[in-house]
């Protein structure tokens, strides 16, 4: 700048008025955030902070923050679905929620329900507690069946779905490309790590979903076997008969 020229002073901030401390975000309403960023990976998982950023509101930057944070108590961690070939660049990182993200999710328990299923089966034998896994699913389903008036299999899947997430399964509905079929996947359940020791509630699950949707169904994943979901393949229509030979 030429010598003589008064050269621009750069606007001053104001000053906070006295007795007021700047606007910052709380604990607490930080916390709430970042629950709200495991609760859906668990949901969507595996997904990417951008996802997450357009479904929260929020920047990507700070969704990465929030996720650096909970990858470093291993709630979420990167999905390795391998190296896609035929791809250029680096792919997103996406997340999904670990088994420790889970149990901060499931409640407080686990443990005695463990306690109790083992005494059952300690007493009264294995059969006892498949007895007791019918038992419980059929109360499900028959609360369920109400909400389940679509005419077909997959307006069925997405009802169903939504049912188990106002119960807290974080449960959605994805379709399988090039495929006659939608994949029920459930990003959380209440009773996985008791699951961990009694499949037989995932099994009565499956058989029930199986009931309710009218469709041969196959479990392809739990939480419980260590998948990052619990993923149930659909078929929407039913298989083609064996030819006679």
């Amino acid at each position: 700048m030429a010598a003589g020229t008064a050269q621009p002073h750069a606007p001053r901030a104001a000053a906070p008025r006295a007795g007021t401390t700047p606007a910052r975000p709380s604990a607490d309403a930080d916390g709430r955030t970042r629950e709200r960023v495991l609760e859906l990976v668990a949901t969507a998982g595996p997904v990417s902070a951008a996802d997450l950023a357009s479904t929260l509101g929020l920047t990507p930057a700070a969704v990465r923050r929030h996720l650096a944070l909970l990858e470093d108590d291993d709630l979420v961690a990167v999905h390795d679905a391998g190296h896609a070939t035929g791809m250029r660049g680096r792919p997103a990182r996406r997340y999904v929620a670990t088994a420790t993200g889970q149990g901060e999710l499931s409640g407080t328990y686990a443990d005695l329900a463990t306690d109790a299923l083992r005494f059952l089966r300690d007493v009264a034998g294995p059969e006892a507690v498949e007895r007791f896994a019918r038992d419980r699913l059929g109360g499900l389903a028959e609360r369920y069946a109400s909400r389940l008036d679509a005419g077909d299999v997959e307006g069925r899947a997405s009802q169903l779905a939504q049912a188990l997430a106002d119960d807290g399964y974080a449960a959605s509905v994805r379709p399988v490309a090039g495929a006659s079929a939608v994949q029920l996947c459930q990003g959380h359940c209440p009773v996985q790590h008791v699951a961990e020791e009694f499949p037989q509630l995932c099994e009565a699950e499956a058989q029930v979903f199986a009931r309710l949707l009218g469709s041969h169904v196959q479990r392809l994943a739990t939480l419980a076997g260590g998948g990052h979901a619990c993923t149930t393949n659909v078929p929407l229509r039913p298989p083609a008969p064996i030819p006679d030979r």
